[in-house]
């Protein structure tokens, strides 16, 4: 048996630089829990705060959160609505929050299925933020 070697690094310079999470099965979840699916969508929302929170106090550089695929569009229209107003008030109401905690806001994928509404907010979010040096945060969408 090979020796264990250890890590030469300092705890402090183990840790990932980027973390990347796909946002999957909140509806799942909240079906098994005999909820309805936005319920476990807006959970979601509120577990992305503290995973936020962590990665900033743990010094990690860049979070991407997976939040919206293109398949997603496929969902019932209800639903996909929804998502989409769970989106806009979650940003909305966690911009402030962001610019507190030093948080560069970014957004990749296709913007323009999304509404003009949401567009316009998901520009301003990422303007306000842009000069913030802590944690950057990367929503994949679409």
């Amino acid at each position: 048996m090979p020796d264990v070697v250890e890590n030469p690094l300092p705890l402090q310079d183990r840790r990932p630089r980027h973390v990347a999470i796909v946002m999957d099965g909140n509806g799942r979840w909240a079906q098994r829990r005999s909820l309805p699916r936005a319920a476990g969508h807006r959970a979601g929302a509120k577990a992305v705060r503290r995973i936020v929170r962590a990665c900033g106090e743990r010094g990690i550089e860049v979070l991407t959160l997976f939040a919206f695929s293109s398949e997603n569009w496929r969902r019932p229209p209800r639903e996909v609505e929804l998502l989409m107003n769970l989106f806009l008030t979650t940003l909305r109401g966690e911009i402030r929050r962001l610019e507190a905690a030093n948080v560069r806001l970014r957004f990749i994928g296709d913007r323009s299925a999304f509404s003009e509404k949401l567009q316009d907010y998901i520009t301003k979010a990422e303007q306000q933020t842009a000069r913030n040096t802590g944690l950057t945060l990367v929503i994949a969408a679409n």
